[in-house]
């Protein structure tokens, strides 16, 4: 049985990590609406632009010409996976549910003879993944999530990409990442962006029979060879601030469940403290009234 001094100090501790705890929750709070306001500011723009770009790669005539960015090296044998993870923990499972998701892709392209490569962004899926496959890793980028994202974060990624992709040092491009659907809700998501993969044409708002023709000056090729490099840097931003707001989220989440463990432990360690100390007076008065009947 603990001493009534050793309970003491454990409930002193418990106290001052439900303290800790909770200052962190109120901290990924403030975050979190920030970040969500960013994440929600940039959806429609990526939207917009990513339906832009298949809209006019569905209106090529010679697909043969496209940039390479479109239509890829023409292989499916080495594939990137670009792993974006924060760079700091206590945010429940944010970073191994998203490195099991890249495991769990990674599994599946060794076992289908391809080659893999690992990017990773943010040190906690670097730290994770290279026991297993550290001679996979190519490159780590971390750093990104101690200050306020901007969209120079996503050139600087997207450069170290296109340069090894120059290289042929990859024919496909994917990102894993969690989609903020919510404080408690975040959905593992994995996205093609090299070859870039196509949406399907919206449907045109017209009589039946006619359709919208447009001429595009200067032409398509040169446009996606302008757009896409664009639109893959908008993509990727998009991936950094959907983090964001989910690391967030996820940080305040386990915070609010660490604190409310903590009260609990507190009663439960408070009831005991009481019972031991009920305990020891009990047995001091029993010696007392056995000494004076002993007289």
């Amino acid at each position: 049985m603990p001493s009534l001094k050793d309970l003491r100090i454990r409930i002193n501790s418990v106290r001052s990590t439900q303290k800790i705890t909770s200052a962190m929750k109120m901290v990924a709070a403030s975050k979190l609406r920030r970040a969500q306001e960013q994440a929600e500011a940039g959806r429609p723009y990526a939207d917009r632009m990513d339906r832009m770009v298949g809209s006019l790669a569905q209106s090529l005539e010679n697909f043969e010409a496209a940039p390479k960015l479109l239509v890829g090296t023409g292989k499916e044998e080495t594939h990137l996976l670009v792993v974006a993870t924060s760079d700091r923990g206590l945010c429940g499972a944010f970073n191994s549910s998203i490195v099991r998701a890249a495991r769990r892709r990674i599994r599946a392209l060794q076992n289908d003879g391809k080659n893999v490569k690992i990017l990773c962004v943010g040190r906690k899926g670097q730290l994770q993944l290279k026991r297993d496959y550290g001679r996979l890793i190519v490159d780590r980028i971390d750093e990104i999530s101690k200050r306020r994202l901007s969209f120079n974060d996503a050139e600087d990624i997207t450069s170290r990409i296109l340069a090894l992709f120059e290289q042929d040092e990859f024919d496909v491009c994917t990102v894993i990442y969690n989609h903020f659907e919510s404080p408690i809700s975040q959905v593992i998501t994995e996205r093609q962006l090299i070859p870039l993969s196509v949406p399907e044409a919206e449907e045109q708002k017209t009589e039946p029979g006619l359709s919208a023709i447009y001429e595009y000056e200067p032409e398509e090729e040169e446009l996606l060879g302008q757009l896409l490099p664009r639109n893959f840097t908008v993509q990727i931003y998009r991936a950094l601030l959907e983090n964001a707001a989910s690391e967030q989220g996820a940080r305040m989440t386990a915070m609010d469940n660490a604190t409310r463990n903590a009260g609990e432990l507190i009663d439960k360690l408070t009831l005991n403290y009481n019972r031991t100390r009920q305990a020891y007076i009990t047995k001091e008065l029993i010696e007392i009234v056995s000494g004076a009947e002993a007289l």
